[in-house]
Formats: C-alpha cells, structure tokens, sequence
C-alpha cells in the first residue's frame, strides 16, 4: 500500500519509490519518460490521462505509480491503474526481482503484467516463484512506429473526416465492440477523443460510416493511434487502411515527430497492412496474466 498522504517512499535498499500521486510521480519520473517517447508511450498517455482526469480515470482504486533509483538517477517506471495489469519499462532480471519482491511483501495482488517481452517475462517468473501465481502468455504485441507515410492506393470510396456529435452513439458502441474483441475492461477513452475531435472516420460515398480510428493526445511529441476499428460485416474492403492513413498523416501534420501503434502479433493482417502503410517495427511487448494466488 502507498502512504495515504501520498507522498513517495523507498523501499529499504533505495532504488524502488511507489506514490499514488501522479504529479510527484511526473515531477520524478516525468524526465526520464520523455527521454525516450516510444517505448514510454503508454507510460506518458496514462499518466497525462490520470493528470488531467483524476485518479479514477481507469478504474474504481487509486494508481499505483513507482520509479527506480541508481545514483540519483531515473532508471525504470511502472505504472498499476486497479483493476488492470502492472506496466513496465524496460527492466533487468535483477530489477524485476527487486520490483516483484517490493510489491509482493506489501501485499498486492496482480491480475497480470504487460511490457517488453524480456521484460515481462522476467518478472513473470520472478512473481511466480515469489507468490506461486502461475503466468499465462495471454498476448503478443509489437510497438510500430511510421516512417514515410505510404497511402493505399486505390483508396475505397468514400472519404475520411472527423467524428461529430451525430457519430458519438454509434462510434461509442464500436468501440465497445473493439474492447470486448482484444480482451480489454471498457473505459472512457471513445467520450474523451470525441470531445477532443481526436476520432478520424471513413465514410462512404452516402455519408455512412465504416471505420474509425482513435489517437491519443501529443506528449513528448509523439501520438499514438490507441484503436482501428471496422464492424466484421465490412471488413477486407480497404476501410482500416484508409482511416488509419488519414489519422495518421494528420497527426503528422498536427506536429506529431512520432506516430505509433500496437499490433496483436497473432493478426498477420494487420501487421501486414501496416507496414504497408510504412509503419516499422520498434520493439515486442509480452502480455501475461497471473492465477490467482493459492492459498
């Protein structure tokens, strides 16, 4: 558990420090996060979310939010928005064990944990010989970044244009369908990028909607587009690769130095598509779920 005032506190060796306050976490860790935008870009969108939001911006309990100290220095970070998985940058086996050691003596409970995959992994194993929770690969993932935007030519008909107020019931659905499909709680984010206008659509020639494509705010210079949804009935009709071109070159021509996404790595064909569109590979992330601890 976190000092219920909030503030940091160091585990007995120094290097690991856990708050619940996002600005003290920021005011520490904010440097380190920006120093290297795309590997951190989860790091940075949720943080700036839970500044902006609130503390229950994911989900019912406090974050929890930590950062690891060599010689004055910011290391590593993680984040925990209950009731959703741990995230971590990347880490050494020795300080994932730390880590897991750290969290597992004031008693947490992890659903599961997400981060590069030899980062992961490590803790993965350090959390099942700690807790005999046992890790299960539940996902694969590769972070993309866009190098020369590459539209797809021919381009389906229709045009792109940003949501509107007259989208938001339909659009909202489709992103729970998003949600329930890739595994993950429903949230907030479909209102929140409405009321930004950070929701690109593809539209038919007859002013129907097809697609969307949802981005996340710039931070540190760098966007990412956080869901690339088309219904199942209108799939393979060239609607995900237009909409994701558009929300793309706009966040590029919005200043975004950086353009991201994350793939399934199990979905050839969107990995396939993307690449097309001239996105390259940045690094794997691993995706586990914990059993529950036995008794």
């Amino acid at each position: 558990m976190t000092p219920p005032d909030g503030r940091c506190r160091a585990d007995e060796d120094g290097s690991w420090h856990l708050t619940d306050d996002v600005d003290d976490f920021l005011a520490r860790a904010g440097h380190f996060l920006r120093s290297r935008p795309a590997p951190h870009t989860l790091h940075l969108t949720v943080t700036e979310t839970l500044r902006a939001s609130g503390a229950n911006a994911y989900g019912a309990g406090a974050p929890v939010l930590g950062w690891s100290e060599r010689a004055g220095e910011v290391r590593a970070t993680f984040f925990r928005t209950p009731p959703h998985r741990l995230n971590l940058t990347p880490l050494t086996p020795e300080e994932a064990d730390t880590l897991a050691a750290r969290l597992a003596g004031l008693g947490h409970r992890l659903p599961g944990v997400s981060a590069d995959h030899d980062t992961a992994s490590a803790f993965a194993r350090a959390w099942h010989r700690l807790t005999r929770a046992v890790p299960t690969l539940c996902a694969r993932q590769r972070l993309y970044r866009l190098g020369t935007l590459t539209p797809p030519r021919p381009l389906p008909p229709g045009r792109s244009r940003v949501a509107g107020p007259q989208d938001r019931e339909q659009l909202v659905r489709w992103y729970h369908e998003f949600a329930a499909a890739v595994g993950q709680p429903r949230s907030d984010a479909a209102a929140a990028r409405f009321a930004a206008g950070r929701v690109t659509v593809w539209e038919t020639p007859d002013g129907v909607p097809v697609s969307l494509a949802g981005v996340t705010p710039m931070i540190a210079g760098q966007v990412r587009v956080a869901t690339v949804y088309t219904p199942a009935q209108l799939r393979g009709r060239g609607y995900a690769g237009a909409v994701t071109a558009e929300a793309s070159r706009a966040a590029s021509a919005a200043g975004a130095r950086q353009v991201l996404l994350f793939t399934d790595l199990d979905n050839a064909t969107s990995n396939a598509l993307y690449v097309r569109l001239g996105y390259l590979p940045v690094t794997d992330f691993a995706v586990y779920d914990f059993s529950p601890v036995p008794p």
